[in-house]
C-alpha cells in the first residue's frame, strides 16, 4: 500500500508518518498483515509536481493539511477549502478513486461557541466538498472532526493549551489560566494514530454528529476516534505541577493504563529541557555502603538501590506488615530469614548473585539480613518495598537473624 500524507510536517502528520514508516520498515509488528510500501509526505514546501505524482500513485490519502493561525481570516477558506479542492481535482485527473481521509474539527459543527468561527466555516466547506466527491466518484471518504489534540511534538503557544502548559511547566516559564473550570475534550496523538491505522484496514469508527455530541452509527457519514478525555484546565495544571515535583519527591503520580494522566505525563516529559532530563538522587552513605531511594508511588510502595561493601551484613530487622523483595543484580551474597514465631529458630538461606538474578521475599514477622560474601566486590541489590518509608511509623525492629 502506498500512502499519501498531506500536512506531513504538522503535529499529526509527523506522528502518523513516523508510525507508517515503522510499519513500512518492519519495526511495528502489532498491525497484523498490514503492509506499507511507500509513504509520500507532502507539505507546504512541496511542489505541485510532487503532489501530482503522489496522487497518481497512492492507494490511500490522509489529508491533514490545513491553516490554523493565518494572518488574515480569508486565508482559512483559501488554505483549508482551497487545497482540498486542488487535492481532489488532482485525484480526479488520474482517475484515482482510492480512499481519502479528511482531518476536520469540532468547530465545523458551527454550534455553541463555534457558531461564528471562520475556521469552522472553512472546515465545514471542506467536509461538504469531500462528501460531494464521494457521491460523485464512489471513492470512500472518511471525515473526522477532531477535538483538542495533545501529545509529543505538538507546538506550544500555537493552538494547543496542553502543549503550552506542558512547555511552560517543564521550562519554568510563566503561563496564565484564565478560568480553571473550563472543560476540554482532548484526544491523545497515539489514539488518533491508532485510528488512522485502523482506516487503512477498513476498521474505522463511523458516526453522526448532533452538535458536538458523537452518535456512533455503523453507516454514519462521519468518523470519530472512540477514546477521548474530558478534564478542566485546572485539572491539567494540577497534574503538571505534580509531575514537575517528581524529581524532588520521587513520587510517581497515579498513571493507570489508558488514563489521561498517563498520556499527559508522557507528553510533559517530551518538553523537558536537557538540564532537567537527569536529576540527582540522595545517596545515604556510611562505612557499610549506601542506600538510595529511586521511586515512590502513591499506592504501591517504593524502589531503592542498596550497595553493600565486601564482607558487610545489612538488615537484621523485621516488620509487622511491611514486606520487601531483594533482587541482587551484581556481586555474590547470602540472604537469611528467621520466623520469630518458630520455636526452633530455623534460619532460611538463599545464596544469590548477579549472574542468576532472582527476587527473594522478605516475609512479615521474619527477621532478615543480606550479607556480602565477596572479599573484593560490592553487592548491589534492588529493593522493592510495598510502602513508602514513614519515619513516624517505620514498622522496622532490630533483631539479629
Amino acid at each position: 500500500m502506498k500512502i499519501l500524507v498531506t500536512g506531513a510536517k504538522g503535529f499529526v502528520g509527523r506522528n502518523l508518518c513516523a508510525e507508517l514508516h515503522n510499519i513500512k520498515d518492519g519495526k511495528a509488528r502489532c498491525y497484523g498483515d498490514l503492509k506499507v510500501d511507500a509513504v509520500y509526505e507532502y507539505d507546504i514546501d512541496s511542489t505541485f509536481e510532487e503532489l501530482d505524482a503522489y496522487c497518481r500513485d497512492c492507494d490511500f490519502v490522509f489529508n491533514l493539511a490545513g491553516v490554523n493561525r493565518p494572518k488574515e481570516q480569508s486565508e482559512f477558506m483559501e488554505g483549508n477549502f482551497g487545497f482540498a479542492s486542488t487535492l481532489l481535482d488532482t485525484l480526479r485527473k488520474h482517475n484515482n478513486r482510492c480512499p481519502v481521509m479528511l482531518s476536520s474539527s469540532q468547530q465545523a459543527s458551527l454550534t455553541g461557541r463555534f457558531g461564528n468561527s471562520e475556521y469552522g466555516r472553512s472546515k465545514k466547506a471542506g467536509e461538504e466538498l469531500f462528501l460531494e466527491y464521494q457521491d460523485e466518484t464512489g471513492a470512500k471518504v472518511l471525515v473526522y472532526r477532531f477535538p483538542n489534540l495533545f501529545g509529543k511534538w505538538c507546538r506550544p503557544n500555537y493552538n494547543s493549551a496542553v502543549a503550552t502548559f506542558c512547555n511552560a511547566v517543564a521550562n519554568d516559564l510563566p503561563y496564565t489560566v484564565n478560568d480553571p473550570s473550563v472543560e476540554l475534550e482532548l484526544l491523545y496523538i497515539d489514539d488518533l494514530v491508532d485510528e488512522m491505522i485502523a482506516c487503512l484496514k477498513g476498521e474505522e469508527h463511523h458516526c453522526e454528529f448532533e452538535g458536538l455530541e458523537v452518535l456512533p452509527k455503523t453507516d454514519g457519514r462521519y468518523c470519530y476516534v472512540p477514546t477521548t478525555h474530558k478534564i478542566t484546565l485546572g485539572g491539567i495544571v494540577d497534574l503538571l505541577k505534580a509531575f514537575a515535583a517528581q524529581p524532588r519527591t520521587l513520587m510517581i503520580p497515579e498513571i493507570p493504563a489508558n488514563s489521561f494522566a498517563k498520556k499527559l505525563y508522557s507528553t510533559y516529559l517530551s518538553y523537558l529541557p536537557k538540564e532537567k532530563v537527569a536529576f540527582p538522587l540522595k545517596m545515604n552513605v556510611d562505612e557499610r555502603g549506601s542506600f538510595t531511594e529511586l521511586v515512590h508511588t502513591l499506592n504501591c510502595g517504593q524502589v531503592s538501590i542498596n550497595i553493600s561493601k565486601p564482607g558487610i551484613t545489612k538488615g537484621q530487622h523485621w516488620h509487622h506488615t511491611k514486606w520487601e523483595q531483594f533482587i541482587v543484580v551484581k556481586g555474590h551474597g547470602l540472604i537469611q530469614q528467621r520466623d520469630l514465631n518458630d520455636p526452633e529458630g530455623k534460619v532460611l538461606e538463599w545464596e544469590v548473585d548477579g549472574d542468576h538474578i532472582q527476587a527473594v521475599h522478605m516475609l512479615p514477622g521474619h527477621t532478615h539480613n543480606i550479607i556480602n560474601l565477596s572479599d573484593t566486590e560490592d553487592l548491589v541489590t534492588v529493593m522493592y518495598c510495598n510502602e513508602v518509608f514513614n519515619p513516624n511509623r517505620p514498622d522496622t525492629y532490630f533483631e539479629k537473624v
